[in-house]
């Protein structure tokens, strides 16, 4: 069972699921370039059931072929993680202000 899961998982991942369709508009030519994460685990029951598994797939960037020959990486830019950063990095600065009123009274 174990082994099926495996093989038609196998099967459906393309050969695109790295590196996509290059796409030209004049001399550049982009080729999106994405990362694929697969896991998972089977239980320890005796009948051999239950399971999990999970695909977590994102863009990374692209390359850039230029006419002259020149390649270029542009890394994809998550805004999640800066909005995340932001708030971290706020929620940082509360938390020293109150210190320091505390301290101060």
């Amino acid at each position: 069972m174990q082994q099926d899961a495996l093989d038609k998982l196998k099967d459906q991942l393309g050969d695109h699921q790295i590196f996509g369709e290059p796409v030209s508009q004049g001399d550049t030519t982009l080729v999106p370039v994405g990362e694929v994460q697969l896991g998972g685990g089977w239980g320890g029951r005796r009948d051999d059931t239950g399971g999990r598994g999970g695909v977590r797939a994102r863009a990374i960037g692209a390359f850039s072929l230029a006419a002259d020959g020149t390649v270029s990486w542009h890394p994809a830019v998550n805004v999640n993680r800066i909005v995340w950063g932001g708030q971290l990095a706020l929620a940082t600065g509360v938390v020293a202000c109150a210190i320091a009123f505390r301290r101060r009274r």
